[in-house]
């Protein structure tokens, strides 16, 4: 919704304030109201939106829009004219960001510098385990984080930077004061993402830093121009494919390039998403598929690493070196962050695990957050009095140093676009509101966007549920019935329909919307060991247990969205 540019803030030591332009409602009023904003700056369509919030947001004085708000209408009946007069009883006024740089050019105000321990900004978390909370980064949280990132992925004044992640997010922040601390050209697509690739081609870029689900289109993209057609061009693609992963996989002296094959196959794949002048490729956000990661880095023979980062780290921490080929790790800490391995023995995770260690991944770094903003007790949960972050995600790391993730400490997973989910939450409101529900895991794979479902029924309340979407009587007692029921696709359908409906009332995201189920009698107990004595889930074992209905979920599902019964979102 908002961004303002950091340039301009800091010019006069003033710092910006993230908002997502997809935050619902309740989340948008929670942090101008947590941090007391008097201005926002957004585009056109968020206005009445912000309007009708107005009543609940006492600090709110400005709206500084970024599209125009008059085109040469009769006085009075341009948007700034009917948007201030709905504004002013409101105690709110309205500006096109136009006048407010004329102002400034007429009214220029003297450079106010800030120094290394200013905020640069307050970057809010997407609040999925609770209320948002506000990351508290300082300029020297800024700088480190950007002169690691130029050390590992380097950077030129000739360079071109393709910008189409949300500016709110601080990943896109990180790029974008890179680009801006080389004097690298930054290009913003148009705004459709559907439409990106005819951005690229238009803008050509030499580096884009992307997240896994907008890669799964690339190689989608790609495949299906190459290896899945038929003829000459099909078999030629086959060939190419199959021997450069064969280098890329040697263990001795791997490699993502070939004098030919670039020349004749590689730089004209690549050039079909005006892709073919970039030289490093970053993905991050979320893991990216090993095998999806092998073949991208053979089509486009550049560096293409993966990395880690939080919002409380400056999205840096663990990246990547070049000439690693290794697929499924991170890489190595960050220059600005060191990192070690914290036993979880509740897990079963320790630093004494062979081959590999493992344990909660711990964070120390000249990027860290300060604190998080009038949030005393998370603060504290999360650094320790060493100055350790407490990441909450589970890590082994290989005898090179190369770290990657297997887990969460928390039951807080990560979707394949990056958005954190908070299982527990989803069902806790599923089993608030659907009295025919017994038990409920929900679960998403970080290589996926989407969640899906196995779920135990009560017995005495299901059959009347089950009666009614099949139009025959299922008589309570008759447990062959029921489980023949449960197995319907036809009451799956309904189970489904009736969580959206759940999920709707209760204001979910897109992508924590279950898209696949299954139903079960008593699916965890404590005598199958998925439940504690306490009655609680125990989520890992839980996903070991049922993984294959898991996977038959997302295959069904993801089958169903190929077909175009559902539409698929980035």
């Amino acid at each position: 919704m908002v961004w303002i540019t950091d340039l301009g803030c800091m010019s006069q030591r003033l710092y910006t304030v993230s908002l997502y332009d997809t935050l619902g409602p309740d989340a948008t009023e929670y942090i101008i109201n947590h941090a007391e904003l008097n201005c926002v700056v957004t585009s056109l369509n968020h206005v009445v939106p912000l309007l009708k919030l107005k009543p609940r947001l006492p600090a709110l004085k400005l709206i500084v829009v970024l599209d125009p708000l008059s085109a040469g209408e009769q006085a009075g009946f341009s948007k700034s004219d009917m948007l201030n007069a709905m504004a002013s009883d409101l105690g709110v006024s309205i500006h096109y960001i136009g006048d407010v740089e004329a102002l400034g050019e007429r009214q220029p105000l003297p450079y106010n510098p800030p120094t290394p321990d200013d905020i640069v900004t307050i970057n809010y978390t997407s609040g999925t385990t609770g209320d948002p909370k506000g990351v508290v980064l300082s300029h020297r949280a800024a700088q480190a984080g950007i002169c690691s990132s130029l050390i590992l992925l380097g950077g030129t004044n000739s360079g071109v930077y393709a910008s189409f992640l949300p500016l709110a997010h601080i990943y896109q922040r990180l790029g974008e004061h890179g680009a801006l601390s080389t004097g690298s050209c930054i290009g913003y697509f148009h705004g459709n993402i559907a439409e990106l690739v005819d951005d690229l081609k238009v803008l050509r870029p030499t580096l884009v830093s992307g997240v896994p689900r907008l890669y799964n289109r690339f190689g989608g993209a790609i495949k299906d121009a190459t290896v899945q057609q038929t003829g000459v061009k099909g078999a030629l693609s086959r060939h190419v494919v199959s021997k450069k992963l064969a280098a890329i996989n040697d263990k001795h002296n791997p490699s993502n390039t070939h004098l030919l094959y670039d020349r004749i196959w590689s730089k004209k794949v690549a050039a079909g998403l005006g892709l073919d002048r970039v030289k490093t490729m970053v993905s991050g956000s979320a893991p990216i598929d090993p095998s999806l990661l092998q073949f991208l880095r053979i089509v486009f023979s550049n560096n293409f690493p993966q990395g880690y980062g939080l919002t409380e780290t400056y999205a840096i921490g663990i990246v990547q070196s070049e000439g690693d080929f290794s697929a499924g790790s991170c890489g190595g800490p960050a220059p600005c962050a060191e990192v070690c391995l914290l036993d979880v023995p509740d897990m079963e995770y320790l630093s004494t695990d062979k081959p590999h260690p493992r344990g909660e991944l711990l964070m120390r770094c000249t990027s860290q957050f300060r604190e998080y903003f009038r949030n005393p007790e998370e603060t504290a949960k999360a650094v320790d009095a060493d100055g350790w972050f407490h990441t909450g995600d589970i890590c082994s790391v290989d005898e090179l140093g190369r770290f990657k993730i297997i887990d969460r400490r928390k039951n807080v997973l990560k979707l394949q676009q990056g958005e954190y989910i908070s299982p527990e939450r989803i069902e806790n409101v599923y089993l608030a509101n659907c009295g025919w529900m017994a038990t409920a895991y929900v679960h998403g794979d970080s290589h996926q966007s989407f969640l899906v479902g196995i779920f135990g029924v009560a017995p005495d309340l299901f059959p009347a549920f089950a009666s009614k979407v099949l139009g025959e009587k299922i008589a309570v007692g008759d447990v062959e019935a029921l489980k023949a029921a449960l197995k319907n696709k036809k009451v799956e359908k309904a189970v489904l329909k009736e969580l959206d409906r759940v999920g709707k009332k209760n204001k979910f995201n897109s992508y924590e919307k279950v898209r696949a189920v299954r139903l079960f009698l008593d699916p965890f107990t404590v005598d199958n060991q998925l439940l504690t004595p306490t009655l609680k889930l125990k989520r890992p074992q839980t996903a070991k247990a049922f993984r294959q209905h898991l996977d038959d979920c997302y295959e069904e599902a993801l089958a169903e969205e190929a077909s175009g019964k559902a539409k698929a979102k980035l």
